[in-house]
């Protein structure tokens, strides 16, 4: 049995949940379920031990940061197969999740030591030509985390660091599925010297969870995930600082102007189907001018036919098994209801059990469930267009809004581009599947409010106050 954190020490009381690897299904270890009792307690420490955390000089929070991205590096290949059991991660890619925690502790380190507070020219206005003014930044309050399965360490490394950066104690309610990354990133935090007080993970039935949104002790939410829960948490949180990142249909805009379309497909096939599809700006749509769609679908197709499925222990394996049987049921939801509207699968579909081949689907109406849901799984479909403003307006009829791509040969192209879609970020020359851990990261529309990525994600934690000083004492 691994037990929780609740303010800094292990708490093996309460029923006993199992970790399930969702690949060889099996029991990887149980963690037990905290009572609401424990979840108040957890509450009161960060609430009783904020006064303390905030106050925390700069260079002892950067030695914590610092401190957590080294025993990272030390530790990744054990802390990468722990991921790739629960989570059924490809092994390369659970390797590579923790090199980017460690880089995301690093970043946060660098970010918080560049930090900067503004000086403000008062005197700029002639009726004030005797004082002067400073702002600084203070921790906003303990902050409460609520992360997904499907990057169960680096997204909760998200959560961590810029509040380790503001001086902010944590609760964190991870995955259900996903539990054990938390743990260890928690487990390292306090070697790292972190007060004890300041952090609990939690595994909480949905039902016990409540506090971690409505209770006024808790300044700060930060959640991951579905977009339906998201909003609805939102509209919960009375007067809390609210950080979403939620949902995509992620698009990629193939221009007309494009000569290399071997490279788009290359990265559309990466984008589309690593860590198969479960992977909130994974590529969903593809759109591409219609004189060239054919001979791009053809290339799609056999590229997507050589995708390496199969067990997530194995190095070369790219795509393995969905998080669960909900997750199953929903893809194979999607898949029936696109082809029974007139979407056709030119290849893939065959399961055997949580695992799928990668498909990819032509004529697909845009009031079809692949067409304006989040598939989370590995389904990709391409769409022809005639007009590249048309092009545009359809990237932009999604609810969506979290990242696309652009292949384009032309600066006039990208201009127009960044100019007109309703996104967070615009990838040029490459799949919105990328994120580099310190750019502001988040959506508009249904994907997200506010931003991540650690001085983002730190001005979220935090409140700016502004001094008023006269001049000359």
């Amino acid at each position: 049995m691994t037990p929780l954190l609740l303010a800094g020490r292990p708490l093996t009381d309460g029923p006993l949940h199992d970790v399930v690897d969702p690949h060889h299904d099996r029991v990887i270890a149980q963690v037990p379920t905290a009572s609401p009792a424990a979840l108040d307690q957890a509450i009161a420490a960060a609430d009783r031990v904020w006064p303390t955390t905030r106050a925390r000089p700069v260079h002892a929070r950067v030695q914590v940061l610092r401190r957590v991205a080294g025993l990272l590096a030390e530790r990744q290949e054990p802390l990468a197969r722990q991921l790739s059991q629960e989570a059924a991660k490809p092994i390369a890619y659970a390797l590579g999740e923790v090199r980017r925690a460690v880089e995301t502790f690093t970043f946060a380190a660098s970010e918080l030591e560049a930090a900067r507070d503004d000086v403000i020219p008062l005197d700029a206005s002639p009726r004030i030509a005797d004082r002067w003014g400073v702002t600084r930044r203070f921790s906003a309050g303990p902050v409460s985390a609520i992360t997904p399965f499907n990057f169960p360490l680096n997204l909760v490394a998200h959560k961590v660091a810029p509040a380790v950066m503001a001086g902010s104690p944590l609760v964190i309610k991870p995955a259900p599925a996903t539990p054990l990354s938390a743990l260890s990133l928690g487990e390292l935090l306090l070697e790292a010297g972190w007060p004890p007080e300041a952090l609990s993970v939690l595994h909480l039935e949905v039902a016990n969870a409540g506090p971690l949104v409505t209770d006024d002790r808790l300044k700060v939410l930060s959640f991951t995930g579905s977009d339906t829960v998201g909003w609805m948490l939102k509209g919960q949180a009375g007067r809390k600082r609210v950080l979403l990142e939620l949902g995509g249909d992620a698009a990629v805009l193939i221009a007309p102007d494009v000569q290399d379309l071997d490279h788009a497909v290359q990265r559309c096939v990466f984008g589309a189907f690593a860590y198969a599809g479960q992977v909130c700006i994974s590529v969903q749509r593809v759109l591409v001018p219609r004189s060239r769609v054919d001979a791009f679908v053809d290339a799609l197709v056999r590229a997507t036919a050589r995708v390496p499925v199969g067990a997530p222990e194995d190095p070369d394996v790219v795509m393995s098994s969905l998080i669960d049987d909900r997750a199953v049921a929903k893809v194979q939801r999607i898949v029936a209801d696109t082809e029974a509207r007139g979407g056709r699968r030119l290849c893939g579909g065959y399961r055997d059990g949580r695992l799928f081949d990668p498909m990819v689907f032509v004529d697909v109406p845009p009031d079809a469930p692949l067409g304006c849901e989040e598939v989370f799984g590995p389904a990709v479909f391409v769409q022809p267009y005639d007009d590249f403003d048309d092009a545009l307006a359809a990237v932009n009829r999604s609810r969506f809004g979290l990242q696309a791509g652009l292949f384009t040969d032309s600066l006039a192209t990208t201009t127009r581009a960044f100019e007109a879609l309703e996104v967070g970020a615009l990838l040029i020359n490459d799949v919105p599947t990328w994120r580099v851990d310190h750019m502001p990261y988040g959506g508009v529309k249904d994907s997200g409010f506010g931003r991540e990525g650690l001085r983002y994600a730190y001005a979220e934690y935090t409140e700016e106050r502004l001094l008023v000083l006269p001049k000359g004492g």
